[in-house]
């Protein structure tokens, strides 16, 4: 086994770690800095879709694959037409992200890739990242792998958004391509937070996606079963060709994934609790948490400070108690939300951008029971 030394050591090369990686190699102050990316994956398959929305472009804008400025949602009594502006919910394709993520990286000397499974991260005076092939050192580790603790953990609050989707091609023009389905809850698996989304990419393709807010997931044919029925009966197609599948699993959950950082190991993505636990999305709050990552390194402060605000973990605790106790409330909740409030306020919110007074008109729009309830039960 070799050894080498890197002055920072990524583990994992998705969404986190690579903006991670880029952020490095835009900025000066880390040119004289040895860095590595480990990962198993050469990450040359399209294995996501990542969407959000933004009201200008920036550093991955010019990645987007399609946008939209409308968007739909379908309660089963109700039809709910957004109007975005000034927003505009944007898709980017996880291979082109990885393609030109990897074009600019390999452009810079201090930056290595490294192709090896990592096997163990131990912090000594230096910390030793251990692969099946290799020994390394470096001074911090930015580590993408979810700990074990989390699969054991029974005290947090977990769900799972899980998901399957199709890129379909229809025969004819059947999709209005400047307005995306954002929730469709008319199709129901029994009494839980089940709902349709669909992306049109032209007027005859679209991504249409069967998905899950539940504890438990759910047999491959069972998504099958509910893509098909949709397709048929709601979007009323008979004859397409499926061009693309997608599959995954995303924690929705209050698990402490902050206890496992350390003055150097730092954990990131999934794994340092990035994704929003509301909603699953997390492509935008990637980007900012990467930018206070750097400007804490620069400034000689903890890695990991001031990367989350309390109020938003309370809030997100207190939905996801919400949604466990009473799972069939999805539909209403988001119902609410998008019906009593403008849609610039429901995306500040969700970007952790809102103002108190917004964030009590908001929860004033989910007042229940069950919210009372879970709040309670939170506190």
């Amino acid at each position: 086994m070799s050894q080498k030394h890197y002055d920072y050591i990524i583990v994992g090369n998705g969404l986190a770690g690579l903006q991670l990686a880029l952020a490095f190699a835009k900025d000066s102050y880390f040119n004289d800095k040895s860095i590595a990316l480990i990962d198993a994956s050469t990450k040359t398959e399209n294995d996501k879709t990542w969407s959000f929305w933004e009201q200008n472009n920036s550093n991955f804008s010019h990645l987007t694959y399609q946008s939209w400025q409308h968007a739909t949602i379908y309660a089963e009594d109700q039809k709910i037409n957004l109007n975005l502006k000034p927003y505009t919910y944007k898709s980017i394709r996880a291979i082109d992200f990885y393609a030109e993520a990897k074009a600019q990286l390999n452009q810079q000397d201090n930056i290595t890739f490294l192709v090896e499974t990592v096997t163990s991260v131990k912090e000594k005076n230096i910390v030793e990242v251990t692969t099946k092939t290799n020994n390394y050192t470096t001074n911090h580790v930015f580590d993408s792998r979810i700990p074990d603790a989390f699969f054991k953990d029974e005290k947090a609050t977990t769900l799972i958004q899980h998901f399957k989707g199709w890129i379909i091609e229809a025969e004819s023009d059947v999709f209005n391509e400047n307005s995306l389905t954002m929730m469709d809850y008319r199709l129901k698996d029994n009494n839980q937070t089940t709902f349709m989304y669909v992306l049109p990419h032209t007027k005859n393709k679209a991504l249409v996606e069967f998905t899950y807010f539940t504890e438990n997931t759910v047999k491959n044919n069972h998504y099958d079963n509910y893509l098909e029925q949709y397709i048929s009966e709601y979007l009323n197609i008979n004859n397409y060709n499926i061009v693309e599948t997608e599959v995954g699993q995303i924690p929705m959950t209050n698990f402490d994934f902050q206890s496992f950082n350390t003055s150097k190991i730092t954990k990131i993505g999934t794994a340092g609790g990035w994704v929003k636990p509301s909603t699953g999305y997390s492509f935008k709050l990637t980007e900012k948490r990467v930018a206070k990552i750097i400007e804490n390194i620069k400034t000689n402060q903890p890695t990991t400070q001031n990367l989350f605000k309390n109020k938003y973990k309370f809030y997100d605790k207190v939905f996801l108690q919400v949604l466990k106790d009473n799972n069939e409330k999805g539909e209403w909740i988001f119902k609410q939300f998008y019906s009593k409030n403008s849609t610039p306020t429901m995306f500040k919110f969700l970007d952790e951008e809102s103002s108190l007074f917004e964030d009590i008109k908001i929860m004033w729009s989910l007042f229940s029971f069950s919210f009372i309830k879970a709040f309670f039960k939170t506190l």
